[in-house]
C-alpha cells in the first residue's frame, strides 16, 4: 500500500449546497465553513468533499459526449424504500433520470443539484 484515501472530492458550482444535499441522503455532519471547499463527515469518519468549480459543465447522463465525471450508489433495501427516497430525493432538489423497472433489485438514477448522476440501488445486498 503506498497510501490510504483521504476523502472523495466533487467538483461543483455551490460547495455549500452540494454537500448540503448529500448530507441530507446520508445523515453526515457538514462542514461549509469556505465558500470554495464543503466536507460531509460521518460519525466514523469517512468524508465526501465539494470543491468551487467555477466553470463546471454538468454531465448529461446518459450522454458519453457530457460524461458522468463521478458516480455515487447508495443502497436501501427495497423497491418501496427507493420510491419513497425518489419523492424526497426530488423535494431536496434532485432530478430523476431513469428507473432499471427491476422488480425486486435494480435502481433509480438521479441528477444531483450540480448535475452529477447518482443511483438509490435496491434488493443487491
Amino acid at each position: 500500500m503506498i497510501a490510504t484515501l483521504q476523502c472523495t472530492v466533487i467538483d461543483c458550482p455551490d460547495p455549500a449546497a452540494l454537500a448540503a444535499f448529500y448530507g441530507r441522503i446520508l445523515g453526515w455532519r457538514v462542514d461549509d465553513g469556505d465558500r470554495k471547499w464543503a466536507t460531509l463527515t460521518a460519525e466514523d469518519g469517512r468524508q465526501l468533499a465539494f470543491q468551487l468549480a467555477p466553470d463546471h459543465q454538468p454531465p448529461r447522463w446518459p450522454d458519453p459526449a457530457h460524461p458522468q465525471q463521478i458516480h455515487l450508489d447508495f443502497d436501501v433495501d427495497t423497491r418501496a424504500d427507493a420510491e419513497r427516497a425518489r419523492q424526497e430525493l426530488i423535494r431536496s432538489g434532485a432530478t430523476f433520470l431513469h428507473d432499471s423497472e427491476g422488480e425486486r433489485s435494480g435502481f433509480l438514477v438521479f441528477g444531483d443539484p450540480a448535475g452529477h448522476p447518482f443511483c438509490i440501488c435496491y434488493g443487491q445486498s
